[in-house]
């Protein structure tokens, strides 16, 4: 792999741990870890030690790392982008910038207004937009343009983020209790009653059109995604048995946080087979 791309590589991974790591300060509550100080913790580069103010500020520092690796990519490109070749690159740098700035700028505001649901998600949508940008960047660094991308992956892909998104909904409402049993909601198949009982059985329904698209990726893809449609099919199963102890143990913090690493993790893959179906073309020199 070469030395833009590997890097690109680390970013993305260092992007997923943030993301889990934002599941673990929610799960844990620990978002107000730090007060309402930003970029601070408490006032403080190193706050005295309490697991919630950690938790808080681990997070930021991961946040951080990330920010710097992602200066880096832009540098890297922007030295070159002259380069016909390079251009592509430098332009998904800048927007992964642009992405990384708002979603630093939105985990600022959730701090400043302590946590309201709208910033939260609107935190966790930039940051899987993020992870989106840095996985094709990693994989295929000419091929930006996603308007040759098979159909199948494309809603998948759209299915995956709807999920993730309305997942932090339920989270971030208070939903989680909202739908008893499982499969079912609350022993129905069109349950009635409270708002959040809607949004809890959407999130179901979306995941489950999910795990039955996932099932069938395998046997649809091309031998050069086989590897990510099986990896995507796994992870979708995983994820629905995770989601079903989660219900039936009444939501232990464990099986959440490991929720929001497979349902993240899910979505990376995706974000493989959804990339084009172009012919595969040689990256620019030193990409």
């Amino acid at each position: 792999m070469s030395s833009w791309r590997r890097l690109a590589a680390a970013s993305a991974l260092v992007t997923y741990l943030l993301i889990v790591f934002g599941g673990i300060v929610r799960v844990t509550g620990s978002g107000m870890g730090c007060g309402d100080d930003w970029p601070l913790c408490n006032g403080q580069l190193f706050p005295p030690w309490d697991f919630a103010t950690w938790i808080e500020w681990g997070h930021r520092l991961v946040a951080g790392l990330l920010g710097m690796l992602i200066l880096a990519l832009a540098v890297w490109a922007g030295r070159r982008r002259r380069d016909a070749t390079w251009a592509p690159l430098w332009t998904r740098s800048v927007q992964m910038g642009v992405v990384y700035l708002i979603q630093a700028m939105l985990g600022a505001v959730t701090v400043w207004l302590e946590l309201p649901a709208w910033s939260v998600i609107l935190h966790l949508g930039f940051a899987m937009t993020l992870l989106w940008l840095l996985v094709t960047a990693w994989l295929s660094p000419l091929r930006i343009a996603f308007s040759g991308t098979g159909g199948l992956g494309k809603v998948l892909l759209a299915l995956a983020a709807a999920t993730v998104m309305l997942g932090g909904l339920v989270a971030n409402l208070g939903a989680g209790a909202a739908c008893q049993g499982f499969p079912l909601c609350n022993g129905s198949a069109f349950p009635g009653g409270h708002w959040l009982i809607h949004v809890h059985w959407t999130h179901r329904v979306v995941a489950y059109a999910l795990v039955v698209g996932c099932g069938w990726l395998p046997f649809h893809g091309d031998g050069a995604r086989r590897g990510a449609a099986a990896a995507s099919a796994a992870l979708a199963a995983a994820q629905l048995v995770v989601g079903a102890v989660m219900v039936l143990q009444v939501l232990p913090q464990e099986w959440r946080i490991a929720h929001v690493a497979l349902g993240t993790a899910l979505f990376a893959a995706l974000a493989i087979n959804a990339l084009p179906r172009s012919e595969e073309q040689p990256p620019p020199a030193g990409a």
